[in-house]
C-alpha cells in the first residue's frame, strides 16, 4: 500500500482529493494536516466524508511515514512549506498549487510539468516531484496538444474559457456570494491570467517555432463544477486531417477524447476526462474541451500523477461516472 499524506485544509482540492484517495485500492491515507482544523474529523469539514473515514486532521506532518505528500495549499504556501519542512528525499511530492509550474532561471527546481498527454515518460521513470497543471491550462493544452507536437499551431489563438464557482475555493468571498454567483457570468482579467503563459511555456516546448500570442479570456460562470474552453485559430488541414491527428494523439491516453458532438459539462463532472471536439469555419479550427476543473483539472490529475509515479495503471481510483442528470 502506497502511505500518503496531504497538506491542505476545508478548500475544495483536499476534499475532492481525499475522497478519491480513501477509496484508491492501493492507498493509506495517513494523514491530513491543517494545523487551524487539528482535531476536526474530516467529515465535519467535507460533509460528502461523513462516514467514510473516521480520520482527524492533524497539526503537524508526519513525513517520515508516508511515501508521496500532496501540497493542497494556495499560491506561495507549496514553496514556502518545502523551505520550512524536511521532506525525506525518498518521499515523493505532487503539488496542486501554481508555485512550480514555472521554471524560473532564478529558482530552478526539478518538478515535471505534470500533465500526463504530454510528459508521461518522465513521470513513469524516476520522477520524484510533480506540479499538477491549472484547470484552464489543462484544458487549453488538451485542445493544442496534437497540433504543437505535429508542429501545425499557427496563431494568435483566441480563447473563450468558462469557469465554476469551486475554482474560486471554499473561503467566503464577494464572487462566491450566492447573489452575486446565481444567474450572473462575468469577465475577469481580460488577456491576464496566468493560465495564458502557462499555456504558451508549454506550447512552445513542443513547438519551438510557435511565437504568437494566446489571448484568454476567462469568465466566472454560475454553476459549481466544470470548465468548458472554445477556441479559435488559423488551420490548412482539413476536418478528416485533424481528427485522424487527434486521435492518434490521444489514442493510447486513457483520459482524452475527441468526440463528433460539442460536448458540455454534463459529461466530465465527476471524471477525470476531458473531451475535446473539432470543427471548421472557413480556414479557422475552432475548439472545445471540457473538464471537470477539481478533477481533471486538479485533484484527479493529482490522482493519475500518484499512479504513475508508482507503476500503477493509470485509471486506478479513477473510473468514475459523469454527474449527466
Amino acid at each position: 500500500m502506497i502511505k500518503v499524506g496531504i497538506i491542505g485544509g476545508a478548500d475544495y482540492l483536499t476534499g475532492e482529493l481525499t475522497r478519491l484517495l480513501i477509496n484508491h485500492p492501493d492507498v493509506n491515507l495517513t494523514f491530513i494536516c491543517a494545523p487551524d482544523l487539528a482535531g476536526m474529523a474530516i467529515g465535519d469539514v467535507h460533509q460528502g466524508m461523513i462516514g467514510e473515514t473516521s480520520l482527524r486532521f492533524s497539526a503537524s506532518p508526519e513525513l517520515d511515514a508516508i511515501d508521496v505528500l500532496f501540497l493542497a495549499l494556495p499560491r506561495g504556501a507549496s514553496k514556502r512549506f518545502l523551505e520550512e519542512n524536511e521532506v525525506p528525499a525518498e518521499v515523493k511530492i505532487i503539488d496542486l498549487s501554481p508555485d512550480f509550474r514555472m521554471q524560473s532561471p532564478e529558482a530552478p527546481h526539478d518538478f515535471v510539468y505534470g500533465l500526463p498527454e504530454i510528459n508521461r515518460k518522465p513521470l513513469v521513470r524516476g520522477a520524484l516531484h510533480a506540479s499538477n497543471p491549472g484547470c484552464f491550462a489543462t484544458a487549453v493544452s488538451l485542445a493544442l496538444l496534437p497540433l504543437a507536437k505535429a508542429g501545425k499551431l499557427q496563431g494568435p489563438i483566441h480563447v473563450a474559457a468558462l469557469e465554476g464557482a469551486t475554482d474560486a475555493g471554499a473561503d467566503p468571498s464577494p464572487i462566491g456570494h450566492y447573489p452575486w454567483r446565481n444567474e450572473n457570468i462575468a469577465v475577469y482579467r481580460p488577456l491576464r491570467h496566468s493560465a495564458a503563459d502557462e499555456i504558451k511555456t508549454l506550447l512552445t516546448t513542443l513547438q519551438p517555432d510557435f511565437d504568437e500570442e494566446v489571448l484568454l479570456m476567462p469568465m466566472r460562470g454560475s454553476f459549481s463544477r466544470g470548465a468548458l474552453v472554445a477556441l479559435y485559430l488559423p488551420c490548412d488541414m482539413n476536418l478528416t486531417e485533424l481528427t485522424a491527428l487527434y486521435n492518434e494523439a490521444f489514442d493510447d491516453h486513457n483520459f482524452t477524447f475527441i468526440v463528433d458532438r460539442q460536448p458540455d459539462l454534463k459529461d466530465v463532472v465527476n471524471t477525470n476526462k476531458c473531451l475535446i471536439h473539432l470543427d471548421k469555419a472557413g480556414n479557422r479550427l475552432i475548439i472545445t474541451a471540457a473538464i471537470d476543473n477539481l478533477l481533471k483539472g486538479g485533484a484527479g490529475n493529482a490522482v493519475h500523477l500518484m499512479n504513475l509515479l508508482f507503476g500503477l495503471s493509470e485509471r486506478t481510483g479513477l473510473t468514475l461516472k459523469p454527474s449527466a442528470y
